[in-house]
């Protein structure tokens, strides 16, 4: 296990994680920095960083329209490694870049990696990258000693066995089929999928796409080791802006309380 796994790891120790994902340069670089301290200090385990995209695939129309912003602003990878390096120097809640190939390879694999390794990215989640076109990247990943994590979806059935025994870190099991986006309902049967998963590997899951609401990562932390929560954050950032720090720090710590009375609850 090398020091970033670790690092994950530590985010769902001794509770259910919370993951929080924003993306970077959306409204300002400087504010994505004040934005990732808010949700750090108020109950974010771990936060996802989403690298400004063109063509973002699995993102629904909340994280397209950020992305859009961002990338208007000229934001691009130096610009958000900065802000890595002086967050790094500020808190150590573990941070991951969420991206698509593209601009990773536009700026170099190896330097991509080696960056990440000397700024304090701890994980790479890609979602256009499919498992059996891993290799290339995880050579310059495995190099600098960065995790890769593993997306496993609802319709994953027959290779859960394959894509859970090779995962690292933690694995991120999408909640819904089709893009990202705050849902009122979770339809997979998160419960049966996780169990599938667990009979493979000890590795934590987190739950993602669709869960906006304290109820939701009440109800999904009962099956799953974390929530992951993204639409809901940049929905937020969308309605305030610049100003938006205040009402991050109260939307998370809403969500980080209902997941702990969930688990006192048990306890009790």
């Amino acid at each position: 296990m090398n020091k970033t796994e670790n690092e994950i790891l530590k985010a769902f120790y001794d509770k259910k994680a919370l993951i929080a994902y924003l993306t970077a340069g959306d409204p300002a670089i400087e504010n994505s920095e004040e934005f990732i301290y808010a949700l750090a200090q108020n109950g974010a385990d771990l936060i996802e960083i989403g690298i400004p995209f063109s063509d973002p695939v699995a993102e629904g129309e909340v994280i397209q329209n950020a992305m859009t912003r961002a990338l208007n602003n000229k934001i691009g990878l130096d610009d958000i490694f900065d802000m890595v390096s002086r967050i790094r120097k500020k808190t150590d809640v573990p941070l991951a870049f969420m991206t698509y190939l593209n601009p990773l390879l536009t700026y170099g694999y190896d330097k991509f990696f080696k960056k990440c390794a000397e700024t304090g990215i701890c994980a790479l989640i890609a979602p256009d990258m499919p498992f059996e076109e891993q290799t290339e990247v995880k050579e310059f990943a495995d190099k600098y000693g960065i995790t890769i994590i593993t997306l496993i979806a609802p319709t994953s059935t027959d290779r859960i066995e394959m894509l859970a025994k090779s995962a690292k870190g933690f694995i991120y099991l999408v909640s819904s089929l089709g893009v990202t986006g705050m849902r009122t309902e979770i339809n997979a049967d998160i419960n049966s999928i996780v169990s599938k998963i667990k009979k493979v590997t000890g590795i934590p899951v987190a739950v993602g796409f669709g869960i906006s609401s304290g109820q939701q990562a009440k109800e999904i932390s009962k099956y799953a080791d974390g929530v992951i929560i993204g639409s809901a954050i940049v929905k937020i950032i969308e309605q305030y802006k610049e100003n938006a720090a205040a009402k991050l720090a109260e939307y998370i710590s809403s969500i980080r309380k209902e997941m702990d009375n969930k688990i006192s609850t048990k306890t009790l």
